[in-house]
């Protein structure tokens, strides 16, 4: 592939943004400035920033769902990632333990049963706000409200 062409008198700027031409997109260019943003602003890690990022199109999750599919440790994602989020009021539990239904069927039908159901978390309306917002700075936007 040959070099690309630059003009002579170009040659000594710092840098030199290309055509939108030649771009497929531009998105997300700003997202190092906003991690790093937002852990001194919201005492957010980047771990959890990208977990909230994960699950904003889902309804709910359980911690094995997201551990499978991010090949993390349960213990440590619980303790690292979840509580934290939970404490700052980004995510909740959306369905707790000992909430399926009691009927005959479900029992003999499902894998799971009352006794060893699996708690289904879901984010906040505060952290499908925050992920929005962080989509918006990412790409450039101008953000004035604070949260």
């Amino acid at each position: 592939m040959p070099k690309s062409r630059v003009a002579k008198s170009r040659m000594f700027r710092e840098a030199s943004p290309m055509k939108k031409k030649y771009l497929s997109h531009g998105g997300l260019k700003n997202t190092y400035l906003v991690f790093r943003d937002w852990e001194v602003r919201h005492n957010l890690s980047a771990a959890n920033i990208m977990i909230m990022l994960y699950v904003y199109d889902l309804e709910f999750f359980t911690i094995r769902y997201i551990c499978e599919k991010l090949d993390r440790n349960e213990a440590a994602f619980k303790r690292d990632n979840l509580r934290p989020l939970q404490n700052d009021g980004f995510v909740y539990k959306h369905f707790d333990k000992l909430s399926p239904s009691q009927t005959r069927e479900d029992h003999v039908f499902r894998e799971e049963n009352k006794w060893n159901y699996r708690v289904r978390y879901a984010l906040t309306q505060k952290g499908r706000n925050m992920v929005a917002r962080f989509y918006r700075m990412a790409a450039g936007e101008p953000i004035d409200d604070p949260i």
